[in-house]
């Protein structure tokens, strides 16, 4: 049987050839409207995307054979989620391919605000040449605070540690400990606000960070303080950001990511003479596009072989050391599950899952969710996997 994967978005051409490479048939349609991707999307066995495709809940009820959405990059706002799972369908990211190349450019974005380097080059095309226009702020023994403590913060933070810099982080997720070893000093957000000179937001898109930058909080920072976002749009309330900026509570902002994307060409953020902007391309390095493409393409190789998917975001994480150990037995405790439908036909209220030996030292959730997938196999309607055996399994 040969799979067939959509590309809907534009991908590096080695994430390509490696999904040609494994036998898969590869179809590149790019531009689609939503109408046109629910259309053709039962054809296809795996969806792989950017930040450009949106994967509603009305696509995935379209894709009939859809087995994996493969996102090329960190950020899966743009995909439903519960949907996907309640369609057992696996979700996956590639959220280390590009983390240089997004650290690298909210750092870049944190110097073009410090020095004017926007408003200057823009006042040298002009023909003008005035030094004493464009005086500008030293990064070292400044404090930056870091928003969100992830991959790409982690690595802001060590080159803003090496820049001479303060780092302050707030983070409900992660340990005092954690910060440390990283430089930084976890505080809270309203602290990170007073104290800081530079914030960095490094934050997913949910109902808990949605404009979590509004009014209030800005009326929090320190004044003068200068913000740079390089992770989601919405985490701004983008009026209140602008605001700020004319009030003086902001001396800049320097913005990748926007509420709406494409940025509207008459918004007021364009033409603001202490806003830096950039159009989504924390993540566009030749290198970060190379490997977020081999990442994405691998995991779409990955679950069509029944193999685990290394970064899924709704199925049972198995730690990249572990997959080669416990990838056998997730086949062998599903098969289990088949025999023991077969062996015991009739109502099963409880099952439970017992490890003995070596296997026992791993995170096993995802051999419990093979185990009902065995079970479920053949007495219910919906095709059960190790995302959504349990939402079945409760029914």
């Amino acid at each position: 049987m040969t799979y067939h994967v959509l590309i809907s978005d534009p991908l590096a051409e080695a994430g390509l050839n490696l999904l040609r490479e494994a036998g898969l048939y590869v179809d590149v349609r790019t531009g689609l409207t939503p109408d046109e991707l629910i259309a053709i999307i039962p054809d296809y066995d795996a969806l792989i995307i950017r930040s450009g495709t949106k994967v509603t809940a009305e696509v995935i009820r379209a894709a009939a054979n859809l087995k994996v959405i493969a996102r090329a990059g960190v950020g899966v706002d743009n995909i439903d989620i519960e949907a996907a799972t309640e369609a057992g369908i696996i979700v996956a990211n590639a959220p280390t391919g590009n983390v240089a190349a997004a650290a690298e450019h909210a750092i870049a974005l944190m110097f073009a605000l410090a020095r004017n380097v926007a408003e200057a080059h823009r006042s040298m095309r002009a023909g003008q040449w005035n030094r004493k226009a464009f005086m500008g702020v030293e990064i070292r023994n400044k404090t930056l605070g870091l928003v969100g403590l992830g991959r790409v913060a982690g690595h802001v933070c060590r080159r803003a540690v090496g820049l001479g810099m303060s780092v302050l982080a707030y983070d409900p997720y992660v340990s005092q400990e954690y910060a440390q070893n990283m430089g930084a000093e976890l505080v809270s957000l309203d602290e990170l606000l007073a104290r800081s000179d530079f914030i960095s937001l490094h934050l997913p898109l949910n109902e808990g960070t949605r404009e979590l930058i509004n009014a209030d909080t800005l009326a929090k920072v320190k004044p003068g303080a200068r913000i740079i976002n390089t992770s989601r749009g919405g985490v701004i309330d983008e009026d209140a950001l602008l605001a700020a900026l004319d009030s003086g509570q902001l001396a800049g902002a320097a913005l990748d990511v926007f509420t709406q994307e494409p940025l509207p060409a008459d918004s007021p953020l364009r033409s603001h003479p202490r806003v830096v902007l950039t159009p989504h391309i924390g993540g566009s390095t030749t290198e970060a596009q190379f490997q977020v493409a081999l990442d994405a393409a691998q995991q779409v190789i990955d679950v069509l072989h029944d193999r685990p998917a290394r970064y899924a975001i709704n199925a049972p994480l198995i730690p990249e050391r572990d997959i080669e150990f416990i990838s056998p037995f997730i086949e062998l405790v599903e098969r289990m599950g088949r025999f023991l439908r077969q062996f015991q036909p009739m109502q099963v209220e409880r099952v439970e899952l017992t490890v003995h030996g070596p296997l026992a030292e791993y995170d096993t959730k995802i051999l419990q969710a093979a185990a009902l997938r065995g079970l479920l196999a053949g007495v219910v309607e919906e095709q059960g996997n190790v995302v959504n055996a349990d939402i079945i399994a409760f029914r």
